[in-house]
């Protein structure tokens, strides 16, 4: 099934159950009202969410409503944990030797993770606001997924075992404050602001089989400025899948419902052309962020050429399943200035009061 959370003025808006189509919507009213309930209790209200699902995708939903994945959050609008891995070593191995270092043996036995800022995130359509061009605004395009209770000392079986929902994550990144963070010894705070995350959160069954092996074995599309900028298989160089990250997690702690785990930036390894001097590398799959891109230059050719976002840029990542239909729907998002998101609020019309089929919040869940 699909879940997906409408903005309704609150928090954490109104759970809405989506048809496999992206077509339809039904909110989940007398179910739940909230993403996190249904994390919090999955064996009762799972099931009563599926039958809705199945009645929206056989048009007999008696409140169904076109889906609109404007009105979107996040699927889950805050979390209690949001932890992000770097399951692509490629993407490691390119930074480095971009600027002469070398790759830690225990980078490819012990995963790379950070924990990120979880109370607040963007919804797929929410513009990406930022002080200042200076800062090297940069998009990411990952896959996550949101966990159940996962206890501590868990195996990477154990833990694939206790993956509820999988989305698509744009992981922000401020690259020019990196640098400076990170010299520090505590990582990331400030060079990462808000995620921002797919309109919808897909069981595992609707991947069919491309999940495979704790991957999610489809290209990951990225698009920026309205051109094509990656195809990135997301499966066959992703170095640790789910199950690994969470288990690093699980190492000394327990692992709560409601637990985000990105997978770092997707990246595919580049391929050598042609022979002797005419020898050169290449990313035919291209990128899934700048900072890659500009790797990738600097390799090549001694120098980056590519220049990070500027306001006024868009960035749009998706994910199509084998029949070419979206699976999450997209992350279509503009990048603004504060006073120009300022100035865009003001111009837009007030949305209207009650989104469409809109009813009235449960005090609790059935």
């Amino acid at each position: 099934m699909k879940l997906a959370s409408y903005k309704d003025g609150s928090r954490d808006g109104q759970l809405v159950v989506v048809s496999r189509d992206l077509g339809q919507a039904h909110y989940a009213t007398g179910i739940a009202s909230r993403l996190q309930q249904v994390l919090d209790d999955w064996s009762y209200m799972a099931p009563q969410l599926q039958d809705l699902y199945h009645q929206l995708n056989h048009g007999k939903a008696p409140h169904a409503f076109p889906f609109d994945p404007r009105r979107c959050m996040a699927p889950l609008p805050r979390a209690y944990q949001w932890a992000d891995g770097s399951a692509y070593l490629n993407h490691v191995e390119l930074v480095r030797r971009a600027r002469g270092a070398e790759v830690p043996a225990t980078f490819y036995t012990d995963p790379l993770m950070y924990q990120g800022g979880s109370d607040d995130f963007l919804g797929p359509c929410d513009d990406v606001v930022v002080p200042s061009e200076a800062m090297g605004i940069d998009f990411e395009a990952e896959l996550a997924v949101i966990t159940a209770d996962i206890p501590m000392g868990a195996t990477p079986e154990r833990a694939l075992g206790g993956i509820r929902l999988v989305m698509l994550a744009n992981d922000v990144s401020l690259r020019n404050l990196i640098p400076a963070e990170l010299s520090k010894g505590f990582g990331f705070f400030q060079s990462k602001p808000a995620t921002a995350f797919s309109p919808v959160a897909v069981t595992l069954d609707e991947l069919g089989d491309t999940w495979k092996g704790g991957r999610v074995h489809l290209a990951l599309q990225s698009t920026w400025n309205g051109r094509k900028v990656g195809m990135c298989d997301a499966g066959e160089d992703m170095n640790f899948h789910f199950g690994q990250l969470i288990a690093h997690i699980c190492k000394t702690r327990n692992v709560r419902a409601g637990t985000i785990v990105g997978s770092g930036t997707v990246s595919n390894q580049g391929v050598e052309t042609g022979k002797g001097k005419d020898k050169r590398l290449q990313w035919p799959k291209g990128y899934s962020c700048i900072a890659e891109k500009r790797s990738m230059e600097t390799i090549l050719d001694g120098e980056p050429k590519t220049g990070f976002m500027r306001f006024g840029d868009t960035i749009r990542i998706e994910m199509k399943g084998k029949d070419g239909q979206s699976i999450f729907g997209a992350i279509d998002q503009n990048i603004e200035s504060p006073d120009g998101a300022a100035a865009k609020a003001r111009e837009e019309p007030a949305a209207a009061a009650e989104p469409p089929g809109k009813q009235a919040r449960p005090e609790s869940a059935a």
